[in-house]
C-alpha cells in the first residue's frame, strides 16, 4: 500500500505554556481519534510530529496510524521560536523518509505539512534560506496555522498561499481546526493519483480564516 506522509510541525514556545498547549494536546488527539474512523486513511495515512521551541524535537517519527501513540506535547516557560531551524530539520527528515518509486513498486504519494505557530520566527534569516529547499520537497499541500494575535501571517505567506488564522488559541478554536485539518487531509487521501494539489475544505467558523 502506498503511503500518504503527513508532517505537523508545532511550535512549543513559551507563549503556549498553560491553557495553549493543553489545548493543543486534545484537539491532536481528537483529530487522530477522527481519522482512525475513516477507513482508507488507517490504511496509508503514516503521521510524524515535530515540535520546535529554541530546540527541535522529533517527538514521533513517521508512523502508521494503526500504530500511531499519541504522546503529551509539552514546552518550555520561555524561550525563542526557532522556526528555521525546524523546517531545516524537517528538510533533512522528509528527504530521508520518502519513499521514492521503482520499476517494481510505486512510491509514496506527495506529502503534506502542517505548521503551527502562534508566533514569529527567532531565527528570521535561517528561515528565509530554509523556504526554497521546502518547496522544492514538492508536497501535495504546506499549510501554515498562525493562532492569535502574536502570529506573523505575512512571514507565513513566503512559506505557502495558504495561510489559516485563528483568531484566538483556545480550547474550542483549537478543536475545530484541527477538525478541519482532518478534513483537509481526509480530501487529500481520497484525491491521491486524480490531481496534484489538495482542494481545501470551506474554513469551519468565523474565528478561523483562510488567508
Amino acid at each position: 500500500m502506498r503511503r500518504l506522509p503527513v508532517y505537523f510541525l508545532l511550535d512549543t514556545s513559551g507563549s503556549m505554556v498553560g491553557e495553549p498547549i493543553e489545548a493543543l494536546n486534545n484537539a491532536l488527539s481528537g483529530m487522530i481519534n477522527t481519522l482512525r474512523s475513516d477507513a482508507q486513511a488507517s490504511e496509508t495515512l503514516w503521521i510524524s510530529i515535530v515540535t520546535f521551541d529554541r530546540e527541535v524535537k522529533e517527538i514521533m517519527p513517521l508512523t502508521d496510524l494503526q500504530s500511531f501513540q499519541l504522546p503529551e506535547i509539552t514546552c518550555p516557560q520561555s524561550g525563542p521560536t526557532f522556526t528555521g531551524k525546524a523546517l531545516d530539520y524537517l528538510h533533512e527528515k522528509v528527504t530521508k523518509d520518502l519513499r521514492k518509486g521503482t520499476p517494481e513498486q510505486k512510491g509514496d504519494w506527495k506529502p503534506l505539512l502542517f505548521l503551527f505557530t502562534d508566533g514569529k520566527p527567532s531565527d528570521v534569516q535561517q528561515y528565509k534560506e530554509v523556504i526554497p529547499k521546502i518547496k522544492a520537497l514538492n508536497f501535495g499541500a504546506i499549510v501554515a496555522c498562525a493562532a492569535g494575535h502574536l502570529a506573523d501571517d505575512d512571514k507565513l505567506k513566503e512559506l505557502t498561499d495558504t495561510v489559516v488564522h485563528l483568531q484566538t488559541v483556545d480550547s474550542n478554536t483549537l478543536k475545530q481546526f484541527f477538525t478541519w485539518v482532518s478534513d483537509t487531509i481526509e480530501q487529500g487521501n481520497k484525491s491521491m493519483g486524480t490531481t496534484d494539489a489538495v482542494s481545501l475544505p470551506p474554513p469551519p467558523s468565523e474565528d478561523i480564516i483562510v488567508i
